[in-house]
């Protein structure tokens, strides 16, 4: 399968399959969402299906919960599985200092929870999302639907205060109007293009 790749997915291989190393027999851990996660939990389940790993799953948003499913991993909701032993889960973007974007993949709120739950968190990502500054890629933010307009306005006022010039604010959209998380919620991309200071922009 590997030698069929494009040098692109087989680059999320190789990182998702190092990441295999530090998962052990008898962990509850948390599963990403995104392409490079998507491998990660392919490789967990090649690992099941040759009855060389057994742990038990917890998923940051439906759409990995189902391949979890289809590749063998027992997948359990965070309430009933509790603290987790690591979580794995891709960046959309990273600099030199490894500070990174995530949320391109729309699991942001589960993301962040999942791994607030859990000992430690590992970051995949292959070379392509390496940057010199964060921003090239849009800040996601989820927000609640009730008076999404007057938060995407706040948020802006916001960024203006804290030195951001030009930025576009819009409300994520997909093929039937604003796109929606697992959660209900709305998704603000908020397109910085160049973020100097992202320890300002985090709290």
């Amino acid at each position: 399968m590997f030698e069929t790749l494009s040098a692109h997915e087989k680059a999320k291989y190789s990182a998702a399959k190092s990441a295999t190393e530090l998962i052990n027999s008898g962990m509850f851990v948390g599963l990403g969402t995104g392409s490079t996660a998507a491998w990660f939990v392919k490789c967990l389940g090649e690992m099941i299906t040759n009855n060389k790993l057994d742990i038990t799953a917890v998923a940051t948003s439906e759409s990995t919960k189902r391949l979890a499913e289809e590749n063998g991993i027992l997948v359990k909701e965070l309430n009933e599985a509790g603290w987790l032993d690591i979580t794995v889960d891709g960046a959309d973007e990273f600099d030199s200092n490894f500070q990174l974007i995530k949320g391109g993949g729309g699991a942001l709120l589960r993301e962040k929870i999942v791994a607030n739950a859990s000992h430690k968190m590992i970051v995949i990502a292959d070379h392509s999302k390496e940057v010199p500054h964060l921003g090239s890629f849009p800040l996601p933010v989820e927000v609640v639907k009730f008076g999404h307009s007057v938060t995407l306005q706040l948020i802006g006022k916001l960024i203006e205060k804290l030195g951001f010039e030009k930025c576009k604010l819009v409300v994520r959209q997909d093929e039937f109007g604003p796109a929606e998380t697992d959660e209900g919620n709305f998704i603000l991309d908020l397109h910085l293009n160049k973020i100097h200071d992202p320890h300002l922009l985090s709290y």
